[in-house]
């Protein structure tokens, strides 16, 4: 079968979330063909370049996020109109949506209200999908949006949105400032909306939409189901409203409301029109089920993970230095090695021996001061013991990174330590914990994200922001070797049989089946005198491997045949080739201070033959 795979800021680049995971994924599953439909986030990711493609990857193509550009297309006066409703709709759902409160959640009501009146939850649902799917058939039919969402046109209906009767205190406390960074937050999101991915040469040529997150990137699975009937596919491993409430804290309220409430509606409608949803753990399936996710539709997916690095040290545990902890990842806030460091202090008090080793670096700025944070207070709370006034002083705190002669990869880094501690107040899935269980170590962690669901019974967790819980079970297993060895032989088993990369793509290539067994058939199959072969594309015949017969071509029912010809540039639809300019037939000429200054919108997407899917990287300039 032909998969349209959808990535945000990740996969085909080198750099990215969910990149590995998706290439891992694409290799796995060499007997379908892959187009990759991704969305870039910044001119860095844009110039480090991909990885190697394998070549069932037929195609690429990309659009930005980031990069502004102006498209050069002016709507006429109907056109604005159509505009002007469809995205005061939208408003209108935004401001209306009670903080808080996660849109497509099921609401508490008495068996009277739900009797007297329709399901209100239902109707807002309703009323952002009809302003969703209004706005992608305008630019469907007049060309792209980034104008329009960028023009004072889109502001004044935030600001009429936010003031109506009914909005909440938050909405109607945005100022004018928060409505042009609501505003220009919302053009970004949408930018999806514009891109010529949606035709029968393109995701309507495909057999399932698989989106490797929610948000921005299953847009255009959601835009190619509207238009070509295409089913979707969601993959979360992190749920992206989850991540919106987690950053950007120093927004002021109403901004951080307003794009709540989207990104809340735009994961409820995601979900409903979803085929199958797999999250990657039962944290995030939580979530979903709290944002209005079907649970009939929920199939939980580990991720999966190369184990082969790890075998070495999960063979050989008796290699490891008995009174070593060690901590690996990296380093940011959120791992809270304060808490780590505290609880260090009180284990030396019962264990003098003991030694721990963080290994991992900063990935941005605020990393970096945290990280020197920490060694200020390792240096505070274990000064340089020397065992004479001429010796040089060692510290039983040391930060350390991979790719030294010491440790060269993070297996060496787990297997130096008896004992993993994870630290963190904020988890998502711990990958960090299952490279430990593959290497055979014993584990103390904190209660946070998937991280119970991930260990079961084969670690011990303790509260988070607790350093001296944390230390008392770090003793209890220093001091306990059997009970380590235990631990550390379950562990290992159970991370081989749950998260490895085979499990994972033999779970997909399943999903897959699954969900093209009960898809309508959507091409008819034409013999050599080009009349319809009987039976020949039933929804259950899209089964492992490729059609070997030469005398049969497909044909998208209703439009052209898949395209053939060598991929080509592809950019935000251009009216002018297709009919007159606008404002020659709906009315004067269109006034260009109603639409605001000029957009600068980037929206070309790339579209690479296949042979260049295998180039060496370049590196960017930074």
């Amino acid at each position: 079968m032909r998969i349209g795979l959808l990535t945000e800021g990740g996969y085909p680049y080198v750099s990215g979330e969910a990149g590995l995971w998706c290439d891992r994924l694409v290799r796995g599953l060499g007997q379908h063909e892959f187009d990759v439909y991704a969305l870039t986030r910044s001119e860095r990711q844009e110039a480090r370049g991909w990885v190697p493609l394998p070549p069932q990857v037929s195609r690429v193509r990309t659009a930005s996020l980031w990069d502004a550009e102006d498209d050069g297309v002016v709507y006429g006066r109907r056109a604005r109109r159509r505009f002007a409703e469809h995205y005061g709709e939208l408003a209108a759902t935004l401001s209306t949506t009670v903080p808080g409160q996660v849109p497509g959640a099921a609401e508490t009501v008495s068996r009277a209200d739900s009797e007297a009146a329709p399901d209100q939850s239902a109707l807002e649902a309703d009323r952002f999908a009809n302003a969703l799917y209004g706005l992608a058939e305008l630019a469907r039919d007049e060309g792209g949006l980034p104008r329009a969402l960028r023009s004072e046109t889109a502001v004044r209906a935030l600001e009429r949105a936010c003031r109506a009767p009914g909005a909440h205190r938050l909405a109607r406390e945005a100022r004018v400032p928060d409505l042009l960074t609501v505003a220009a937050r919302l053009e970004r999101a949408l930018r999806p909306l514009s891109l010529d991915w949606y035709e029968d040469d393109g995701l309507g040529a495909v057999d399932l939409c698989h989106a490797a997150s929610g948000g921005t990137a299953a847009l255009p699975g959601l835009l190619a189901r509207h238009f070509c009937e295409v089913p979707l596919l969601v993959t979360e491993y992190g749920v992206r409203l989850r991540a919106h409430y987690l950053t950007d804290p120093d927004s002021s309220p109403s901004i951080r409301a307003l794009l709540a409430a989207f990104h809340g509606r735009l994961a409820a409608e995601t979900y409903r029109r979803a085929a199958l949803i797999t999250p990657g753990n039962a944290h995030a399936r939580r979530w979903q089920e709290r944002c209005g996710a079907d649970r009939a539709k929920l199939r939980t997916v580990h991720p999966g993970m190369d184990a082969t690095p790890f075998a070495e040290a999960g063979e050989s545990p008796e290699c490891a230095d008995p009174r070593t902890l060690v901590w690996v990842g990296r380093v940011e806030p959120a791992k809270d090695l304060v808490s780590l460091l505290h609880a260090f202090a009180e284990i030396r008090k019962e264990e003098p021996g003991a030694r721990l080793r963080i290994v991992g670096g900063p990935a941005d700025p605020e990393g970096a001061a945290y990280l020197a944070h920490c060694k200020g207070l390792a240096a505070q709370l274990f000064p340089d013991e020397a065992d004479g006034p001429h010796a040089v002083g060692s510290n039983p705190v040391s930060f350390e990174e991979t790719g030294g002669p010491e440790l060269p990869s993070r297996a060496d880094a787990y297997a130096s330590g008896a004992l993993v501690v994870l630290s963190s107040v904020v988890e998502g899935f711990p990958a960090g914990l299952v490279e430990a269980m593959f290497c055979g170590r014993a584990t103390v962690s904190t209660d946070v994200g998937a991280v119970v669901e991930a260990i079961g019974g084969t670690g011990l967790v303790v509260p988070p922001r607790n350093p001296r819980a944390l230390a008392e079970a770090c003793v209890a297993l220093l001091r306990d070797p059997e009970r380590r060895a235990r631990l550390g032989a379950a562990a290992r088993a159970r991370a081989l049989e749950l998260f490895t990369v085979e499990q994972n793509v033999a779970a997909f290539h399943g999903i897959y089946l699954d969900i093209l067994s009960r898809t309508p058939a959507r091409r008819v199959v034409l013999d050599e005198t080009g009349e319809p072969v009987p039976f020949s594309a039933p929804a259950e015949g899209h089964v492992p491997g490729r059609w070997t017969e030469s005398t049969a071509r497909a044909a998208v029912r209703g439009g052209p045949g898949w395209a053939t010809d060598a991929p080509v540039r592809a950019t935000v639809r251009d009216p002018a080739s297709e009919k007159a300019p606008a404002g020659t037939s709906g009315g004067p000429a269109p006034d260009a201070s109603d639409m605001g200054p000029p957009a600068a919108v980037p929206l070309t997407a790339i579209d690479e033959p296949s042979a260049m899917a295998s180039v060496p990287v370049t590196e960017g300039v930074r």
